[in-house]
Parts: C-alpha cells; sequence; structure tokens
C-alpha cells in the first residue's frame, strides 16, 4: 500500500533548498549587507537551527495528534540542519577564517560560543553517517535510538551558541530554549504514558 502523501518528503527537501538558493541570490546581487559574511552566516546558523528542532518536533507532534505523517520528514529535515550546519561551519572556515588553521584552533578552544557551536556541529556527523536503514539494522534499534537522542544536544548546543552569538536581544534565541524545552517535555511525557 502506497503511503499517504507522497509529496510530502521531496516538497521538505525542495522548500530545505530554498534558504540556500535566496543567500546565494543575494550574494550574488551585493544585498547581504555591509558584512555579507556576517549576515550569511547568521542566516545559516538560524536556518540549520531551525530544521533541528523541526525535525525534534516530529515525534511529538506524531504522539500528540496522531498523525502518521509527521515522523517520515524526521529524517530529511535532521540531514537538512546537518546540512546548512556544515555550510555554516565552512563559511566561517574558509570565507570568514581564510583556513587560518592555527587561529581557528584557538578560536574553538578559547571562545565559548565557537566552542558549543563547534561541538554541536561534531555531534550531528555521526548522526547524518546513521540516518540510513542500514545504520538502524546494523546498530539495533534500541542502540540506533540511543546514539540519536543526542540530537537534543545538539540543538540546545546550538541554542547556547546562538545565545552567546547574540551581543543585545536575546528574544529569539530565548523563544528557541522555550520551544526546544517543551518538545523535551513532550518526549517526557509520551515516555511516561508509554510506560504506563
Amino acid at each position: 500500500m502506497a503511503k499517504p502523501f507522497p509529496w510530502l518528503v521531496p516538497a521538505v527537501w525542495t522548500a530545505g533548498a530554498a534558504p540556500l538558493v535566496a543567500i546565494g541570490v543575494r550574494a550574488a546581487q551585493d544585498a547581504l549587507g555591509a558584512n555579507p559574511i556576517s549576515e550569511a552566516l547568521n542566516r545559516l546558523g538560524l536556518t540549520a537551527l531551525v530544521f533541528l528542532v523541526g525535525s525534534l518536533a516530529c515525534t511529538p507532534v506524531q504522539s500528540f495528534s496522531g498523525w502518521t505523517w509527521p515522523v517520515r520528514l524526521r529524517k530529511s529535515l535532521g540531514l537538512l540542519g546537518f546540512g546548512y550546519a556544515t555550510v555554516h561551519f565552512l563559511t566561517w572556515l574558509v570565507l570568514d577564517q581564510q583556513l587560518a588553521l592555527g587561529e581557528v584552533a584557538q578560536d574553538v578552544a578559547k571562545r565559548p560560543f565557537i566552542t558549543v557551536g563547534f561541538a554541536a556541529w561534531l555531534l550531528l556527523i555521526p548522526l547524518a553517517l546513521t540516518s540510513t536503514r542500514a545504520s538502524v539494522r546494523k546498530l539495533g534499534f534500541v542502540r540506533w535510538q540511543r546514539l540519536h537522542r543526542l540530537a537534543y544536544l545538539c540543538a540546545a548546543l546550538g541554542v547556547v551558541h546562538f545565545y552567546w552569538r547574540v551581543k543585545k536581544d536575546h528574544t529569539e534565541p530565548l523563544i528557541y530554549a522555550a520551544v526546544l524545552g517543551l518538545l523535551l517535555g513532550g518526549r517526557v511525557v509520551g515516555w511516561v504514558r508509554n510506560r504506563k
């Protein structure tokens, strides 16, 4: 039997590419403002966080709504989050730091907001690499599930990175922190419900 809404995953990937295309077009038109690299970094990082939080929302939405389709988007949203986080990191490494690896290492070690951002990206790598069905079979579902709970830690580190990156108005990162807290609370409630 065919899955309902077969267009969902292709639609998510198509929509997911739109922010990157928009940044590229604005960069080509020299329309990213006085500090285009900083603007691109901010937009790429925020988009990565949006997709990561979105991927974490899929299971609670399914649990509380009874809909079956949200969980089908979880992997795509997570991979899009990883993709944007990687482009965010490479933009910083290549364009902002110009591959000055010594200075990069010093920044990672000494600047807390870069430390947590780099840690979040590193933790996303094994999640992306094990996002396939073959990985689930190889690791076993229980171990695979435990590994992928790191997604909450990655998102939390992303929120901290965002909070420390913002110099004045912390409203937006606090909103993401609240949403992440609600999602984690929803997972805890679902876990308790299943235990009963």
